[in-house]
Formats: structure tokens, sequence, C-alpha cells
């Protein structure tokens, strides 16, 4: 994604004209997210507001297979404009349609969205993005400033960070009772407790080395074990 700060490095100017002249034409684009949904809207606002061609996909904003978004980027040249109906039809996320329109400055192509008005080709229309960016750029940091406290907190707490164990004590000591017995295979032991062999090994460690459990043996009593 590329953030305000990214911007600022780069020396990009967010209210320079860029591109300067707009010799190229109007590339419409428009989604929608279910079969049953119909394009003829969408299509029309976008032909009435003179673009030369349309690209539409038929799929949701969170599948990134969206091809035909992509052939219209592909196929944009510089001066071109792209033009959708609303933001929501371009981009899943802020921070997806901040990068696509990023691309597109870059490459000198300008972006226009009917339903807010917003126009990459206007200063004002660039305004708009630059805060865009820097609010996105805000949001994920407060996101990853309070994942952080809220992880501390819960050491603090003494609660448990991550994936819970495969395997629960009640369930370890379960696993030992039936090791004890010499005609219970790891196999079958691990499918009734619906575990891998490879979880059984870790949880019950001294069947590495070969050993099984004694009959009446409790975890760290310090009995001995029969192989």
């Amino acid at each position: 994604m590329t953030t305000a700060t990214q911007w600022a490095a780069e020396g990009d100017d967010v209210l320079a004209s860029f591109p300067a002249n707009l010799t190229g034409v109007l590339l419409g684009y428009a989604r929608v997210s279910t079969k049953g949904q119909l394009l003829d809207r969408q299509i029309a606002l976008l032909t009435d507001c003179g673009c030369a061609k349309i690209f539409a996909d038929k799929k949701s904003g969170k599948n990134a297979e969206r091809e035909e978004l992509w052939n219209a980027l592909e196929y944009a040249r510089p001066g071109d404009t792209i033009v959708v109906p609303s933001l929501d039809r371009l981009g899943r996320s802020i921070q997806d349609l901040i990068s696509i329109v990023a691309g597109l400055r870059k490459r000198g192509i300008g972006f226009r969205s009917l339903h807010e008005a917003l126009d990459t080709t206007t200063p004002g229309g660039r305004l708009v993005f630059h805060v865009f960016a820097a609010l996105a750029e805000f949001i994920r940091e407060l996101i990853v400033q309070g994942t952080h406290e809220g992880l501390a907190a819960a050491r603090a707490r003494g609660e448990r960070i991550g994936r819970p164990p495969a395997m629960t004590e009640e369930q370890i000591l379960h696993a030992r009772s039936m090791l004890a017995n010499p005609e219970a295979s790891i196999s079958s032991i691990a499918k009734l407790l619906g575990i891998s062999r490879t979880t059984l090994y870790k949880y019950v460690p001294e069947l590495k080395a070969g050993h099984r459990p004694a009959i009446g043996a409790q975890p760290g009593d310090g009995h001995a074990l029969e192989a």
C-alpha cells in the first residue's frame, strides 16, 4: 500500500497537475457482487459521462480475481482517466482503493468517481485522496498499537497468548491411561482422541524413546515406564 508518508518521501506534490494534459479517453469500470444483480444502471452512468470503453465484473469486491478491473488498468495509457460509478466499485477497502489510485497516478492516469464527485485530475480531488491515505495510515497505526496494548494486558493477567494447545490436560491423562494398555495401538488412540500421531508424541514425549506409561502411573509421579 502506498501511504501518505511514502508519497511525501517520493516528493509527490499532491496538488500538482497530473497528468498535465488529458489527451486520452475515459475508461469506465463497473462491478456487481452477485450474478442476480444487473450492471445496466452503472453502465448507463458511465456511458452518459462519455466513457469510450467500459469494463465490467460480476464478482465480490473481496474476490481478488477481478479480471476486468485488471484488464482496465492494463489497457489504460497515460492521459486516460478511469471512471467508476462509486468508490466501492473499485476497491475492496480504503487501503486497496488508495493503492490502485496511487498506481494510476504514477502512470499518469486519472481517476474519477461519479457518486462522490472525486476527480484526481483536479487539485481538490488529489487533496481528498491524500487525506484518505493519511487517515488509512493513521487507522492502521492505531490498530497495531491497540493490538500490542491488548496483548500486553492479557499477558499481565496471566492469559495464554496464541493458539490453544492441541491436547488438554484431561486428554493427556486419558491418552496415558489408554497407552498403559499394551493392546492399544498408538494410531488407534490418536484416532480416538481426534489428533495425529505427531501430536500424541509431542504431548507424551516418553513415546519418542519407545516407552509407554506403566499401568497405574501418573504424569510426573516418578513411576518407572515399561517398554
